[in-house]
């Protein structure tokens, strides 16, 4: 990888460049304590959206799900991810989010598998379990198809980017890999979850696709800055950014 002073040998994820006059890109290793936290906070924003997803929401005409508020913190997260540390690093971390995924929801199956009390109020708490968290399974099925095929052409295109421009346009790869990782997330998440939130029929099954479409492109693009500011800081105080 290359100095933050000058240029050195591209590190694994460099990818060839369009031209001589762009510097190679720079990534940070995962040795610091910054790139323990990201992965953290994305493991919780990805469990608690799926267990949100499981409930079907209707704002007037809008038709989303409980987690729709949630779900676009991790792919920032992932965007943050990929532009320190690289492709590599940010697969690693798509599959450790959705590892703590799946054991969490394997976690839910043992808890409302396990005898409750057989009184009134065990029965009315065994049922509330079951409503809560008896879906999550299936929306977790959906999530991991389509947040670990969302997520990898996201990094993977924004990574891409980053080989073209160096450390410039930052706002520009940002805005273009999201568009792409959320429209094959957001197609393939919908036509797993829809019918177990109740979606039955086309027409409200284009609406959940298109609203999440929108909502969670648009929720990106309007966090940009403040995207593009959390870099900027873990760049600056990451030791091993651009490190030779």
């Amino acid at each position: 990888m290359p100095s933050a002073s000058g240029p050195s040998t591209p590190g694994p994820d460099a990818l060839p460049l369009s031209g001589p006059s762009v510097s190679a890109p720079r990534f940070a290793s995962i040795g610091s304590p910054y790139f323990g936290i990201l992965l953290a906070f994305m493991a919780v924003v990805l469990i608690l959206s799926n267990i949100g997803a499981s409930k079907g929401v209707a704002i007037g005409p809008i038709i989303t799900d409980g987690g729709f508020f949630l779900f676009p913190l991790a792919y920032i997260l992932g965007d943050v991810i990929s532009e320190v540390y690289g492709f590599r690093v940010a697969r690693k971390a798509i599959l450790c989010t959705f590892a703590l995924s799946v054991f969490a929801s394997l976690s839910y199956w043992v808890i409302i598998a396990l005898p409750g009390f057989d009184d009134e109020f065990g029965t009315s708490k065994q049922a509330a379990l079951e409503g809560a968290l008896g879906p999550v399974p299936q929306i977790v099925l959906a999530s991991l198809l389509a947040f670990l095929a969302g997520q990898t052409i996201n990094s993977w295109i924004l990574v891409k980017m980053k080989a073209r421009s160096g450390e410039k346009s930052l706002w520009a790869r940002l805005m273009g890999s999201s568009g792409a990782g959320e429209f094959v997330d957001t197609l393939i998440f919908c036509s797993i979850a829809a019918s177990v939130i109740g979606i039955t029929d086309f027409g409200t099954f284009v609406n959940y696709v298109v609203v999440g479409f929108v909502y969670k492109t648009l929720v990106e693009f309007l966090l940009v800055p403040v995207t593009s500011l959390v870099i900027g800081w873990i760049k600056k105080h990451e030791p091993s950014y651009g490190a030779a």
